[in-house]
C-alpha cells in the first residue's frame, strides 16, 4: 500500500514538473539569481584572482571606472523626472547611475572580499530606498525600468553573499514593490526596447522579491514583446504583434516598424531607428534569459533564444561594416550596438554549440565590455567565456 501510494505520488510530481511551463516562476527562488549566479560569480572570481584574461582586464577595467569609487556620495531624490531623453534630466543619471554603482560595489565586495565596498553599495541602496517616492515624466517607465534592472542585482549580491549586516533590506524590498513595481509591471505601447527593459526590471525585482505572481506576470509579457520585437521567418510574411497595441493591418505594422516592409531574420522592430535603441532590446531579452536560465528554465532553447540568436547575428554583421543593401531601411543604418552581445553569445554559442561568427568577432572587438551607463554594465567580466 505504501509503495503504491508513493509511486503515485512520484507520477504526479513528475506530473507536475512535466506540466510547469517553460516561463512560470520557480518553485523556489534561486539566489543570487538575476542575471549572475553564484556559478558566475565564483567562476569569474577564480580567474580574476588567477589574473586570467579576459577577465583580470574586465575587473581592472570595472574598478577604475567612477562607479567603484570607494567615496562615492549617493545622490537620492524624493521624486526622479525624466522626459524625453532625459530632458528634463532630475535624479534621471544620478539614479541610474547609483543603481550601477551598487551593483559595482557589490561584485567588487564579491571578488574582493573587501567590506568597504560590501558597505559602500549598502549606502547607495539605502540612500535612496530612505528618498525615493516616485518617477514621473514622460519617461518614467523607462528610466524605472533601467534603474530597476541594476538595483536588484546589487541587493541579490549582498543579500545572499553578504554575511555583515543589512539593516536596510527590508526597507530597499519595500521601495521595489511600491515605488518600482507599479511602474513597470504593466508594460509599454511604446517602441518595444521600453517594454523590454521594463520587464526585465519587473522580472528581476520578483526574483529578489520572491513574487511568483509578477514573476509570471512579467514573463509572459517578455515572451510576447520578443516575439513582436525581433522577426523570424517562422512568423510569415508580416512581424508579430503585441495584441494590444492594435496593429491590425499591414500598413500599421510597417509603420511601426520605422517604415521597413522587408523582413528577414534576425531584423528587429527598431533596427531602421538605430542600432543603440536595438542594443537596448536585445541586452534586455539576454538579461531576461539569462535569469530565466538561473531559475531552472531555460529559454535559450526556444524562440526566444533563436530571436536573440538572428538577432546579434544580424545587427553584428552591419555593425562590422557589411555593405547595407537597399531593401534594409532605405540603404541607410545609424549604427552603435554597444556592449550588448556578451551574454548571448555566451549563451548561445559557448554553451549551446550555435555557430555565431558575426556575434563572436563582434564581442571579441569589444571586450573588455564596459557600461552603456543607462542599465549594462561589465558583462566580459560577468558572462565571457563563462561556463557556469
Amino acid at each position: 500500500m505504501r509503495r503504491t501510494a508513493l509511486l503515485a505520488a512520484a507520477a504526479a510530481l513528475v506530473a507536475g514538473v512535466l506540466a510547469w511551463p517553460a516561463d512560470a516562476a520557480p518553485h523556489t527562488f534561486v539566489h543570487p539569481g538575476v542575471t549572475v549566479s553564484q556559478g558566475q560569480l565564483d567562476f569569474a572570481r577564480s580567474k580574476i584572482n588567477a589574473g586570467a584574461q579576459p577577465w583580470k582586464g574586465a575587473f581592472d577595467q570595472m574598478m577604475a571606472s567612477k562607479y567603484a569609487d570607494p567615496d562615492r556620495t549617493p545622490e537620492p531624490r524624493a521624486v526622479v523626472e525624466c522626459g524625453p531623453y532625459s530632458n528634463p534630466n532630475h535624479g534621471c543619471t544620478d539614479e541610474r547611475e547609483d543603481a550601477i554603482a551598487a551593483y559595482t560595489q557589490a561584485f567588487a565586495w564579491y571578488v574582493t572580499r573587501d567590506e568597504r565596498h560590501a558597505r559602500k553599495a549598502i549606502e547607495l541602496m539605502d540612500a535612496w530606498s530612505a528618498v525615493i517616492k516616485d518617477h514621473t515624466g514622460s519617461n518614467a517607465p523607462l528610466q524605472t525600468g533601467w534603474a530597476g534592472s541594476s538595483w536588484p542585482k546589487a541587493a541579490e549580491i549582498i543579500k545572499y553573499t553578504y554575511s555583515g549586516n543589512w539593516a536596510g533590506s527590508g526597507r530597499f524590498a519595500t521601495m521595489l514593490r511600491t515605488v518600482y513595481l507599479p511602474e513597470i509591471i504593466n508594460g509599454s505601447h511604446s517602441n518595444g526596447n521600453w517594454e523590454l527593459s521594463m520587464t526585465e526590471a519587473a522580472v528581476g525585482i520578483s526574483v529578489f522579491l520572491e513574487d511568483k505572481a509578477s514573476y509570471d506576470k512579467a514573463m509572459a509579457r517578455f515572451r510576447t514583446r520578443t516575439a513582436a520585437y525581433v522577426y523570424l521567418d517562422s512568423d510569415g510574411d508580416l512581424p508579430k504583434t503585441v495584441p494590444s497595441q492594435n496593429l491590425d493591418t499591414r500598413d500599421k505594422i510597417i509603420k511601426y516598424w520605422q517604415g521597413q516592409s522587408t523582413f528577414v531574420n534576425g531584423i528587429s522592430q527598431e533596427t531602421c531607428r538605430d542600432f543603440t535603441h536595438t542594443g537596448y532590446g536585445l541586452s534586455a531579452i539576454s538579461h531576461v534569459a539569462e535569469t530565466s536560465r538561473i531559475q531552472g528554465q531555460d529559454l535559450y532553447g526556444t524562440d526566444v533564444g533563436e530571436r536573440l540568436r538572428h538577432g546579434l547575428g544580424f545587427h553584428a554583421k552591419y555593425q562590422l561594416g557589411a555593405a547595407v543593401p537597399a531593401w534594409l531601411c532605405g540603404g541607410s543604418l545609424e549604427l552603435g550596438l554597444g556592449p550588448v552581445s556578451e551574454v548571448g553569445h555566451n549563451a548561445l554559442a559557448n554553451r549551446l554549440g550555435h555557430a555565431m561568427t558575426n556575434t563572436g568577432t563582434l564581442t571579441l572587438r569589444g571586450r573588455p565590455a564596459g557600461s552603456n551607463n543607462l542599465f549594462v554594465a561589465w558583462e566580459t567580466l560577468t558572462h565571457g567565456d563563462n561556463p557556469a
